[in-house]
């Protein structure tokens, strides 16, 4: 039986120096070497923007690969066997892996969520990440990515946030971040007593600009630098 003190989820972020064209195209054909893997409940291949927060402009030196593990013995063998990884681990200059429990998710990715309802909070001083999601309504993008810049600031000016990133799976329409904080504290802090994440979220209701959306808090359990 899969639970959610079994479930693992694992966020490889993988960076070319050379071999940019393959990373692109797997994008596209990494599906086919990844569908029916056992124990992979679900995943996504994803792109990311540039620089260090979230920008309408893609960084073709970064990609990353979202999975789901019914247990962690499964995302072990992956990463040891799997070609697909093995592919990566031989033409990628550098690969960093987030190994994630799940704390809380609210939403939708897909029709789904992936993620599954919480395990015990008490962590002790572990570091959080949060993963949103979102996909946009066509008739809002020009308003949702006037607002990205602002979005950005306020989260780079937060406290307790080390990494940042936008991710997603196609380029202006369904987009994803992911960042990492000291503390359940700092996250809390941010959600709840920025202005400016708050004239954002305010936003997001008032000006409808996603179909589906999700957010979701993780512990992180690893944070590992496999190449590079």
């Amino acid at each position: 039986m899969n639970t959610s003190a079994n479930q693992i989820t694992q966020l490889y972020l993988f960076s070319f120096n050379r071999n940019k064209l393959w990373a692109f195209k797997q994008m596209g054909i990494g599906y086919n070497q990844l569908n029916g893997t056992p124990h992979l409940s679900f995943f996504r291949l994803l792109g990311t923007g540039g620089g260090a927060g979230f920008s309408l402009r893609p960084d073709f030196s970064t990609y990353a690969f979202l999975g789901v593990w019914k247990n962690a013995a499964a995302a072990r063998r992956f990463k040891e066997e799997h070609p697909f990884i093995q592919d990566y681990f031989e033409k990628a200059s550098s690969i960093r892996l987030l190994t994630l429990s799940n704390i809380k998710s609210q939403g939708m990715w897909g029709g789904q969520n992936p993620f599954l309802s919480p395990q015990d909070l008490s962590a002790g001083n572990k570091k959080v990440a949060i993963i949103t999601r979102a996909t946009l309504r066509w008739s809002r993008l020009l308003s949702f990515w006037r607002a990205v810049p602002k979005a950005s600031k306020a989260i780079e000016d937060a406290k307790g946030v080390y990494f940042y990133k936008g991710i997603g799976e196609w380029p202006f329409i369904q987009q994803a971040t992911i960042s990492l904080w000291d503390s359940m504290e700092n996250v809390l802090q941010f959600a709840y007593k920025s202005k400016d994440h708050a004239t954002i979220v305010k936003k997001t209701h008032q000006k409808k600009w996603y179909t589906e959306d999700l957010f979701s808090r993780f512990y992180v359990e690893q944070d590992e630098q496999l190449k590079g």
